[in-house]
Order: structure tokens, then C-alpha cells, then sequence
């Protein structure tokens, strides 16, 4: 292995371990409202994004890029929506995570590959390899069984995995630095931000003037939680192959289960073991499935 791919590698891992922690750090946040907290996170990661920007000397490029998607108009409505759908899923994720319901969003990242499979047969017609088609009804058949033995549709988990599958087949056809990106994403939704936070405060509802010190450092410190993993995913994805950031990603539902049901006691049972475990054998199924593929291209390559 070169050792590019093995810088790659590490760079990618640290992203999914700091996102599969992060219930932790949106717990010790749980007596501010999440509402507050996601217009919070908007607000501090624009600054923040937008700062380094500038200390990295890429104003230019930031302008040129700006400049680049007005042209574009398709790109530029395209990443608004993107900027739209992932505030909506930082939002869900923030509630989930503060409401009990931690195991419900690594549901959500687990299935969020096989709604990424779907979005690509529906938009951009492409056609599923049998290993594909078996985990899809795997991962059907691991969802029915949580609706009907809970009563209820998992719609929390469906919500996280459908507004960031969403978000990624949006950007899909928009090429830009993932820093820069955000930094322009984050800037769409900072005006709302503001907005929902100068009705807060005005309303008497805003807790970050009446916070605690740790309290108004956690919120300030939201943008750059936000920001540092999205850069270390961005640099990993450009040197190591695909197959292998498709099983890194993994890393964090598996380490948001984990949280769930040891360190916050949520309850998982009988059924949900064997929910999950229909989709895990579905996402085993496609994993392996883009190892063989792989290997069948070096070796292709090679000759």
C-alpha cells in the first residue's frame, strides 16, 4: 500500500471516528434547545469556515468560485438545496441525539448507502448489480420489522439517511473544495440563522447570553466540529479508492450504536438485533460486492 493511500486512509478514519463521537459532544448540549443549537452551528461554521479561508489565502479562489456557480445556475439553485437539505439533517440529528434516539440515527447511516443505491436507479437510471438488488430488500425487510414490531415507522432514521442522500446526490454534479464548499453552504443559511436567533433573543428564548462559559464555548466551538471532519473526509476520499471509503463509513454508525445502547442505555432488544442485522447482511452483501469489482479491475489493469 502507498503510502498516499495510507495517509488517505488515516485521514478519512479520523473523519468517521470524530462523527461517530459526536452524540457526545451535541449531549452536553442538551439543555439548549435544539433549534438554537442547529442556528448556532449555521452562524459559528460560517465564521469559522470563512476565517480560515482567508488565513489559508484562498479569498480569491472563494470569490472565483462564487463566481463560477452565479454562471452555473443550475449548480448554484443545486448547492442552495444541498445547503437546505443538510441544515434539515443536522437538525434531525441534533433532536435524535438529545431526545433519546441515538440508536435510531446510526439506523439512519447504516441504511443511508442503500438510499444512496436508490436515488441512482430512480435519477440517474443505473441498473443494480444482484448483490446491490439482494441488500435493498434486505435492508426493506430489516425496516418492516422495526415498523411492525414498534408500531410506528422509523421515520427519524429514514429522515437522516434520505436528506444526506439527498445532499450528497445534489453536490454529486458540483465540484468544488470541500472547504470552500461549506464555506459557501454554511453562507446560504447564516442569514436564517441570524434571523432565528435575533427572534430568540428578542423573544427571550435565546440561552446563549444566559449560558455558562462552557455552555458559550460549545456553541462557538459547533462551527469548527462541523468543519474539521468535512476537511479530513475531503482529504482522505482524494487518495484512497472508493471501495475502501465505502467501508470506512461504517466506523461511525457502528460507534453511534455502540453509544446508544452502552453508554446512554437505549434500549435495544431481540428485534432490533434482528432488524439490524438484515441490514447489515445487506450492507455486507455491497461491500464485498465492491471489493470483488475492484479486484477485477486491477488485475484487468494490470495485464
Amino acid at each position: 500500500m502507498e503510502s498516499k493511500e495510507k495517509a488517505g486512509i488515516i485521514w478519512a478514519a479520523s473523519a468517521y471516528l470524530i462523527w461517530g463521537v459526536l452524540p457526545i459532544y451535541w449531549k452536553s448540549l442538551g439543555h439548549v434547545p435544539s433549534g438554537e443549537v442547529l442556528a448556532q452551528r449555521i452562524f459559528w461554521a460560517s465564521i469559522t469556515t470563512g476565517v480560515v479561508v482567508l488565513l489559508l489565502g484562498q479569498g480569491k479562489l472563494l470569490a472565483a468560485d462564487l463566481k463560477a456557480l452565479w454562471k452555473n445556475k443550475r449548480a448554484f439553485w443545486s448547492l442552495l438545496g444541498a445547503s437546505v437539505i443538510i441544515s434539515g439533517n443536522w437538525f434531525l440529528f441534533i433532536w435524535a441525539v438529545n431526545n433519546g434516539h441515538i440508536v435510531q440515527t446510526s439506523l439512519g447511516y447504516y441504511i443511508n448507502p442503500l438510499l444512496s443505491i436508490l436515488l441512482g436507479i430512480v435519477f440517474l437510471k443505473e441498473r443494480l448489480s444482484s448483490p446491490e438488488k439482494a441488500a435493498v430488500v434486505l435492508a426493506l425487510i430489516g425496516v418492516l420489522i422495526i415498523t411492525v414490531s414498534h408500531g410506528t415507522f422509523p421515520w427519524l432514521a429514514l429522515g437522516l439517511a434520505g436528506t444526506f442522500a439527498v445532499y450528497g446526490f445534489a453536490k454529486k454534479t458540483i465540484h468544488l473544495d470541500a472547504l470552500r464548499g461549506l464555506t459557501i453552504e454554511t453562507a446560504f443559511i447564516a442569514p436564517a440563522a441570524a434571523v432565528y436567533l435575533i427572534w430568540a433573543e428578542t423573544t427571550d428564548r435565546l440561552i446563549f447570553f444566559a449560558a455558562g462559559p462552557g455552555t458559550v464555548l460549545f456553541l462557538v466551538l459547533s462551527g469548527a466540529v462541523t468543519a474539521i471532519p468535512l476537511v479530513l473526509f475531503a482529504r482522505g476520499a482524494q487518495s484512497i479508492p472508493l471501495y475502501l471509503l465505502g467501508f470506512l463509513q461504517y466506523v461511525a454508525p457502528t460507534m453511534m450504536l455502540f453509544l446508544g445502547v452502552v453508554v446512554y442505555g437505549e434500549a435495544f432488544g431481540t428485534i432490533e438485533l434482528i432488524a439490524f442485522s438484515f441490514i447489515w447482511a445487506g450492507l455486507v452483501l455491497v461491500t464485498l460486492s465492491k471489493f470483488r469489482m475492484m479486484k477485477k479491475m486491477r488485475l484487468a489493469q494490470e495485464k
